[in-house]
């Protein structure tokens, strides 16, 4: 549930190796050369190491199987090489890949890669790599890329919405893998699902400005799925409040600061005066900066409150109120999810609401 809460700021040199078709060299000699043509293979590091090529297959993927002394002939050989090992292949063969996939619209908004940084990192700590793929907006793009990455064969899915076509659901379906879905709740997930409510963000704000005092209100909301539904709880709350107009002003997703200038700048000059609630931190920073340029009294003249609490908003100037979620804690339980799911273990409950604060700052 959401909560108001009061913050104050406070590369070596490569070295040669075997050409193909000559004698194998011992690993570790530095005499050979790199082929010619083509991808380094598996039996060119057979050849220079002095092993079959069942030997250094076993090192890569069963390597309690041989000796310590073959281990580090034949890994002395893959440096060497710089071979690296096709372990796609070889985890079609034991329906394994090691790579989960994750699924985002940008990486440009730190909400986004502040989840896939904790997200990955998390992954990485029980041996998993991210295969990661940018749907963009709007989402249109989403279904050929995840059908793009399922024929790739990730061991699991992370997903940034609740929201998809019927043909990308039973694609997700059929794939019978671990899916977690972020950024959302939903009561009945493809799979999993760690986020919030977007539409209950939208009916706090609400409540919380209305609470101040607040009576003409505005939404500078960029146009993707979920910053329309706080949109939408926004008005509505304001409605059963008594405030029945509310100016809502959409913007291309992603948001910056710039659109906040000029979108505030508009409403200014049309004669509005009140609180404002933006979509991203980023706009309601150019929300503030126009404000102050037009030598209008924050928030006397002119409220503002942002949604993400990014780094910055307790350093401006004057400090950024904003709706604050725990994007690392979103990446990292569903990571945990995934790996739960991936280890063969029960995952309870399947949907997880990680919340939201109102953080009261000195623009509201």
């Amino acid at each position: 549930m959401g909560r108001t809460v009061s913050d104050t700021p406070t590369l070596p040199p490569r070295r040669g190796t075997a050409k193909r078709g000559t004698a194998p060299a011992k690993a570790g000699s530095g005499r050979g050369t790199r082929p010619s043509s083509g991808r380094v293979t598996l039996e060119d590091v057979a050849k220079l190491a002095g092993v079959s090529m069942m030997t250094v297959s076993r090192v890569v993927n069963r390597p309690e199987s041989v000796t310590s002394e073959i281990r580090e002939i034949v890994r002395k050989a893959i440096s060497e090489t710089g071979y690296v090992p096709n372990l796609l292949a070889g985890g079609l063969a034991s329906s394994k890949t090691r790579l989960v996939a994750a699924v985002v619209p940008t990486l440009t908004h730190v909400m986004f890669s502040g989840a896939i940084q904790s997200f990955s990192d998390r992954l990485a700590a029980d041996g998993y790599q991210m295969l990661l793929g940018l749907s963009g907006y709007p989402t249109e793009r989403e279904d050929t890329l995840i059908h793009a990455i399922l024929s790739r064969r990730p061991d699991a899915l992370y997903l940034t919405g609740t929201t998809h076509t019927a043909e990308t659901r039973r694609q997700l379906r059929a794939a019978k893998i671990p899916i977690v879905e972020t950024w959302d709740l939903s009561h009945k997930p493809i799979d999993m699902a760690v986020g919030f409510s977007h539409r209950a963000v939208g009916e706090r704000v609400a409540e919380y400005l209305f609470g101040k005092g607040y009576r003409r209100f505005a939404v500078i909301s960029a146009d993707d799925e979920r910053a329309t539904i706080r949109r939408d709880g926004m008005v509505s709350t304001l409605a059963r409040l008594g405030v029945g107009d509310v100016t809502a002003v959409p913007t291309p997703a992603p948001s910056n600061l710039s659109m906040g200038r000029t979108i505030l700048g508009q409403l200014v000059d049309g004669g509005f005066r009140g609180a404002i609630h933006c979509s991203s931190d980023a706009m309601a920073h150019g929300v503030l900066l126009e404000a102050q340029a037009r030598g209008l009294a924050i928030p006397q003249d002119i409220a503002v409150i942002g949604f993400g609490d990014l780094d910055f908003a307790a350093y401006t100037s004057p400090p950024l109120s904003s709706v604050r979620v725990d994007r690392f804690t979103v990446g990292r339980l569903a990571a945990e999810a995934l790996l739960a799911r991936l280890a063969g273990k029960p995952v309870s409950p399947k949907v997880v609401d990680v919340g939201f604060d109102i953080v009261e700052r000195a623009t509201t």
